[in-house]
């Protein structure tokens, strides 16, 4: 396994956590336009977007990359 796919196999394991994490929170908040249920969501995209930049400025992906990654995880959580 490369390092570029070593850093998309862990950013997209990071993904799924974040999903199951926010469907655990609407489980149990039964609303999604609570403002707990955005600040969770909002919290954990900014961490993810972070680690995204940091692996962009390694070059071990291209920022496309790391944006389909985040676009894909608001698209699912959203």
């Amino acid at each position: 396994m490369t390092s570029t796919e070593h850093a998309l196999y862990l950013l997209k394991e990071e993904s799924d956590k974040i999903e199951q994490l926010i469907q655990v929170q609407k489980d149990h908040l039964n609303l999604p336009e609570c403002p707990v249920y955005m600040d969770v969501v909002d919290t954990q995209i900014y961490g993810l977007s972070r680690i995204i930049d940091f692996i962009v400025r390694l070059d071990l992906i291209s920022a496309e990359q790391g944006k389909e990654i985040l676009s894909d995880l608001e698209r699912r959580l959203l």
